[in-house]
């Protein structure tokens, strides 16, 4: 029998009178030879002296090892009679010839006294629970840290549907007007435009298939980290479409959109989807947040040959300085949007999907005079 395997998994010895031994190694391939060693000696000794040697794999009892104190192995403990006394390292066979004279005598010395062994047992018993107490806490812990995931990214996900189901429903509401009675059977929209429509409301359906295909994704998983797929990105021609999405909503509040994409943008390495949530949520809360009649800048600098910065302003009330980090907490809401739906939810899921691109997202703002929200993402490499 291979004699890592030899060890009892109880601190449990059958007498009261013999030496006690308790030997504790690792699985490493040399502990099997140091192993051997000093169970050959010990041999050759036991006629001089009764003892009981257990052997204790720290990797399978840790309680034992933080008990005892050890930080490294081998270790040979004589923990009966007392006092204790520990050797360790690689010559324990050289230490054990050294102290075995001396533990003689001290067997000797305690065939009179009471051991305290039950004492040891009881003591080895309570670190063991603890050691399990910590253990089943700690996987309550991340049992509750999963839920808890889950639930926001739950929440996060269906505050995004709204954007799409929007723009959908928009361009379908636009087609279907074609075939209202006062339109008399003439059509109102070129062939051309009704196509794009129709393409236009196809692809956010996709959009919509996609993002609950994310939630299922995120209930079914098991950690609480978000999972992307970034490939080659062309951001010059995913911001038309994103702004071309929300542009009616910008219309509709006589909102003026100022859009500086430079021509000679390089490729970035990202995820389509989620960077298209983002696009998505920030855009929607300048369109929000910026009054009739104001201004939206849209825009994109080449400021690395590493990083690409994307930025979105509006000329809103502004976020105070003191609350610019909060906003990307999930579920966090400004005290003036306690009724109405605001900077939250969406803004902790933009921070995690920039932070899972390697990525950064800021806000600058200044009350009353508009907020600027920022983030990059990195350059394509062939």
């Amino acid at each position: 029998m291979d004699p890592l395997h030899e060890y009892s998994s109880e601190l449990v010895f059958e007498t009261d009178s013999s030496l006690q031994l308790l030997l504790f190694i690792d699985k490493r391939s040399s502990s099997k030879e140091q192993l051997r060693q000093v169970q050959d000696y010990l041999e050759t000794l036991r006629e001089t002296c009764a003892f009981e040697l257990q052997i204790i794999d720290i990797e399978d009892q840790p309680y034992l090892a933080e008990y005892f104190k050890l930080v490294i192995t081998p270790a040979l403990i004589k923990i009966l009679p007392e006092p204790r006394h520990i050797l360790a390292g690689n010559n324990l066979v050289a230490q054990l010839a050294e102290c075995w004279p001396n533990w003689q005598h001290a067997m000797a010395m305690a065939e009179t006294r009471p051991t305290s062994q039950n004492v040891l047992a009881q003591s080895v018993q309570a670190m063991r629970l603890s050691d399990e107490i910590f253990q089943l806490r700690q996987e309550n812990e991340a049992l509750q840290e999963q839920g808890n995931f889950k639930d926001r990214i739950i929440a996060m996900l269906a505050h995004d549907l709204r954007n799409p189901l929007t723009a959908a429903a928009i361009a379908l509401e636009t087609l279907e007007g074609q075939w209202e009675p006062s339109n008399s059977g003439q059509m109102v929209l070129p062939p051309e435009t009704m196509a794009r429509l129709a393409h236009h409301a196809r692809s956010q359906m996709q959009v919509i298939e996609r993002m609950i295909t994310n939630l299922l994704d995120a209930s079914r998983g098991r950690s609480s980290e978000l999972k992307i797929s970034p490939r080659k990105l062309d951001l010059g021609a995913l911001c038309p479409l994103i702004i071309e999405t929300l542009q009616p909503k910008a219309e509709a509040k006589t909102q003026h959109l100022k859009i500086d994409v430079p021509p000679d943008l390089p490729y970035v390495h990202a995820d389509s989807d989620h960077i298209r949530q983002v696009l998505m949520n920030l855009l929607d809360n300048a369109i929000k947040y910026t009054p009739e009649g104001g201004v939206i800048k849209f825009c994109i600098l080449h400021r690395t040959t590493q990083k690409v910065q994307i930025s979105i302003s509006d000329d809103g009330p502004g976020i105070p300085l003191e609350k610019q980090k909060a906003i990307f907490y999930d579920a966090f809401r400004l005290e003036r949007d306690e009724l109405k739906e605001g900077y939250g939810i969406g803004l902790a899921l933009c921070q995690r999907i920039i932070r899972a691109h390697y990525g950064q997202i800021w806000v600058d703002s200044t009350p009353n005079e508009g907020s600027s929200f920022n983030f990059t993402l990195p350059v394509y490499r062939s």
